[in-house]
């Protein structure tokens, strides 16, 4: 889909890189994409997005999960949040969508049993609090892509990455990259698998969508690097800069958006 002439070599493969592309232009026309243009925000680790003190585990789930479900856009579904051990294994509900897909303008309605839809968080995580976010994200975009029954480049395979690619494009990439790859020390004993998220897309691939979102919103690479973990850092910086060399490059946009 896409023929690039590179100048100097790619940071990622050039497969990886054509479908991370194809990925993104996929999940902004498929998942609103004036939601995404005028509402969507670059989300970070910050007191700014995520102020305040709580009392417990349950009540700091609970405020994460409100402000995380706000930043996506979905605070019109019908999600109810239950502890992972207490989370039921369940089918997506028949919904009715009117309205924009995401936004204040969203009504979705469950038409059959159950009539919510369950997140789930790991009690675990109070001390890793990106990679909280990050599972309650990767839930949501899960949902997403479930009830638009509209497959990504590659098809079924191929689901997993792209919800993570969703998630990026639904602003959280800067936590996804800094939650893709857990060191577990020498000893191991500060290392807690419980606590980590699901990982399907690599932490190199994560960097670079992550690049191509913020291209796409105009957010400067200064406004991310100071956020991501040191070891990512360069490398975000050059991905950054090798994108917006093949945006500028290219006789059209290396995306279209619909």
């Amino acid at each position: 889909m896409f023929n690039f002439i590179f100048t100097r070599k790619p940071l990622i493969d050039v497969e990886t890189q054509q479908w991370l592309f194809a990925c993104v232009e996929w999940a902004v026309n498929t998942f609103e994409q004036q939601y995404f243009t005028e509402h969507t925000k670059l989300v970070l680790p910050t007191n700014e997005f995520y102020p305040g003190r709580v009392a417990s585990v349950d009540q700091m789930a609970r405020t994460i999960f409100e402000n995380t479900t706000n930043y996506c856009g979905l605070s019109n579904w019908p999600f109810i949040l239950k502890p992972f051990q207490h989370k039921t294994q369940q089918q997506l509900p028949n919904l009715t969508i009117t309205g924009s897909l995401r936004g204040e303008q969203s009504k979705v309605i469950a038409n059959d049993e159950p009539s919510l839809i369950e997140i789930g968080y790991l009690a675990a995580q109070i001390n890793q609090p990106q990679d909280m976010i990050a599972t309650y994200v990767q839930q949501f975009a899960s949902v997403l892509v479930l009830s638009a029954k509209v497959l990504p480049p590659g098809g079924r395979p191929m689901i997993p990455q792209a919800i993570d690619v969703l998630a990026c494009v639904m602003g959280f990439g800067v936590m996804f990259a800094n939650t893709a790859y857990q060191f577990k020390g020498g000893c191991g004993s500060c290392y807690n698998p419980r606590a980590n998220r699901q990982v399907a897309l690599p932490e190199n691939d994560m960097l670079y969508t992550l690049a191509i979102f913020c291209v796409l919103k105009n957010q400067h690479y200064k406004n991310v690097t100071p956020h991501l973990k040191k070891h990512l850092r360069s490398s975000y910086k050059k991905m950054y800069k090798q994108i917006q060399r093949l945006q500028s490059s290219s006789e059209k946009n290396i995306l279209t958006i619909a």
